[in-house]
């Protein structure tokens, strides 16, 4: 998609993008199997960084400094918005633009555990972003209904809803759990694989290559190559998670399209079990209308099937 367009407000940044990921969603929907090659543009487009730039100023991790120091605050106050994005265009276009580590932050969970939160730099703040706007539409019209995480216009009371709903017509089971460090073990060899499905632009695939492979600043001032996952807490890591957990929502939901009702009915008449995932990122349950040792066998399949190419 080649666009050269000029600057314009935040208003019309806004309208410009939706017009263009409407198209990209529309797209991927009506072609199942297309890959996108021409999506290079759109990265340094000036509506898509406008957008960005909002969504990370407004974020509530704006006065949250990266490596560099800089938070979208000083952006505003010392470097003007005007001139940090076409900066940052200038960069993108000639393909100078490289992601900076991310700055480790543990946070305390209850028991006494923690976790990490990568703080990306402001820069990778917005491109991140902006990838987001490219990517989300496209493989929106892949993930499946199952999935309710990080996705537009989904709730974790919608996937409760469901839950309640599938618990009164049959299904007496639940098995939950959720995907122990996934943020930290994702394979990026299977990411990128399940990436490339339908991005078929090498600069885009690049940049995303890049961000995974930044590298995290750890509170001891060491600095470690990130050899799996896809640091908590960056714009980009719950798409790329869901992009990566989708070949788990696809398993179910693959053996559930195979059956009409009256298919799942025989199944029970025969003792046998069916299934339903719901997944919320990393975190899911199997609703199972059978017996304890087929819910204890569903659990078993998650745990084969999750990180599958």
């Amino acid at each position: 998609m080649n666009t050269d367009a000029p600057w314009s407000t935040a208003a019309e940044a806004e309208a410009r993008v939706l017009k263009i990921q409407t198209k990209l969603h529309q797209w991927a929907t009506d072609e199942s199997h297309r890959r996108f090659d021409d999506l290079d543009n759109l990265i340094s487009d000036p509506a898509f960084l406008v957008v960005a730039w909002k969504r990370v100023r407004g974020n509530r991790g704006a006065r949250t400094a990266g490596v560099d120091g800089e938070t979208a605050y000083y952006v505003t106050a010392r470097l003007g918005e005007e001139k940090f994005l076409a900066d940052l265009r200038v960069k993108l276009k000639a393909r100078t633009f490289q992601p900076r580590p991310v700055r480790e932050r543990m946070i305390p969970k209850p028991g006494g555990k923690r976790r990490m939160l990568g703080i990306a730099t402001v820069r990778d703040r917005v491109v991140q972003a902006v990838l987001k706007l490219v990517l989300e539409p496209i493989f929106e019209a892949d993930f499946k209904p199952c999935s309710y995480g990080f996705r537009p216009g989904r709730r974790a009371h919608d996937a409760v809803a469901e839950i309640h709903y599938f618990c009164s017509r049959s299904y007496e089971w639940i098995v939950e759990g959720d995907i122990r460090a996934c943020f930290d073990e994702i394979d990026h060899s299977a990411l990128l694989g399940r990436v490339r499905k339908r991005v078929g632009d090498r600069r885009v695939l690049g940049l995303v290559k890049a961000f995974l492979k930044a590298g995290i600043l750890g509170e001891d001032g060491v600095e470690r190559d990130t050899n799996t996952g896809t640091p908590q807490g960056g714009i980009l890591s719950p798409l790329l998670s869901n992009i990566a957990l989708s070949v788990l929502d696809e398993h179910f939901a693959g053996a559930w399209a195979k059956m009409p009702p009256r298919a799942r009915e025989r199944r029970r008449l025969q003792g046998l079990a069916n299934y339903r995932l719901i997944r919320y990122a990393d975190d899911y349950v199997v609703l199972v209308a059978g017996t304890r040792e087929h819910a204890e066998g569903a659990h078993s399949g998650v745990m084969a099937h999750r990180f599958r190419p």
